[in-house]
Parts: structure tokens; sequence; C-alpha cells
């Protein structure tokens, strides 16, 4: 296996991170239900999982 027959220094180690940045997730509101959720993910609203403004899953009530 290649491996690098001298070193890199420490700064063209660091330009090449640089284009490596933290993003914020892509937050969207629902038309239906008008909450905030990340986007292509299911969300939790009022019991309910709700994936593309449509009831996916309700929580059943607990048995005793």
């Amino acid at each position: 296996m290649p491996n690098p027959k001298r070193r890199h220094s420490q700064q063209r180690s660091a330009k090449r991170r640089t284009h490596y940045k933290a993003t914020s997730t892509t937050l969207t509101t629902d038309a239906t239900t008008g909450e905030t959720h990340v986007r292509h993910r299911a969300y939790v609203n009022e019991g309910k999982l709700i994936y593309k403004g449509k009831v996916v899953a309700e929580k059943a009530p607990a048995k005793a």
C-alpha cells in the first residue's frame, strides 16, 4: 500500500480541510399541521407520526 514519502505540513492539511464546513439542518413547515420539522423525516404531532402531511402511525392506548 503506498505511503507518502514526505510529511505534509499543517498548513497544507488545513487548506484542504477548509472546505469541510458544518451545515445546519434544513427545516420546513408542514402545510397541514403548521409544525416545523426536519425535511424528509417523519415527526410526531399530538401522538401521531406524520410524514408528507399524512398520518403514518398512531400511538395505541396503553393497556393496563
